[in-house]
């Protein structure tokens, strides 16, 4: 006997012992923070592609450059040297796009030999080649066009050269020569000599 007022036990011996039934999941809420980690993700990965944009901008700031008239009517084209110092632009060999990097100190156009081999370039005679790093084997080849912002050239000589790093075409004298080069507070102006027509 258990005296007046004291808990009766339950069907087990238990005594005072409450059960509380737990409210089941709600799948708005799980559905909620699914969203929530897929905006997470969306949005560090849209900061990845920004920043991504944002270095190859610095490294090669002239991607859409374009042939411009000067006040005489010549066609030009102004690029914007990167964050190195350097004059680096997209443009085309043979139709296909490349990066240049102008270097005013190189004879030729010179190309690394993959990048070469992706423009399918015949390669003629072999060569020495005095670089900043001592002589180089180098091949001698010439290409159909060179077209950087619409300003184009046919039939210009350059050289292929095995060890050269990277996939940046140097752009040399070879083409340069056939223009008027003007360097002023951060940009040059590559620009179609007066009086005479654009090359071909």
């Amino acid at each position: 006997m258990h005296p007046p007022g004291s808990p009766r036990p339950g069907r087990y011996g238990c005594e005072g012992v409450t059960i509380r039934h737990q409210p089941p999941p709600d799948p708005g809420s799980r559905i909620g923070k699914a969203m929530l980690l897929a905006a997470w993700v969306i949005g560090l990965v849209l900061l990845l592609l920004f920043f991504q944009r944002l270095l190859r901008d610095q490294e090669n700031p002239n991607q859409r450059v374009a042939a411009t008239l000067d006040p005489a009517g010549q066609p030009q084209v102004v690029l914007e040297r990167n964050r190195a110092g350097h004059y680096v632009a997209s443009g085309r060999i043979n139709g296909k796009p490349v990066v240049f990097l102008v270097d005013t100190g190189a004879t030729d156009v010179a190309l690394p030999l993959v990048e070469a081999r992706r423009l399918g370039l015949r390669l003629g005679a072999r060569t020495m080649s005095r670089t900043a790093n001592g002589d180089v084997l180098t091949w001698s080849t010439a290409l159909d066009s060179v077209d950087l912002g619409g300003l184009r050239a046919s039939g210009v000589p350059a050289s292929v050269v095995p060890d050269m790093a990277g996939h940046e075409v140097l752009l040399g004298m070879s083409y340069l020569q056939r223009f008027e080069l003007i360097q002023r507070r951060g940009t040059l102006t590559v620009r179609v000599p007066s009086p005479h027509a654009a090359p071909d």
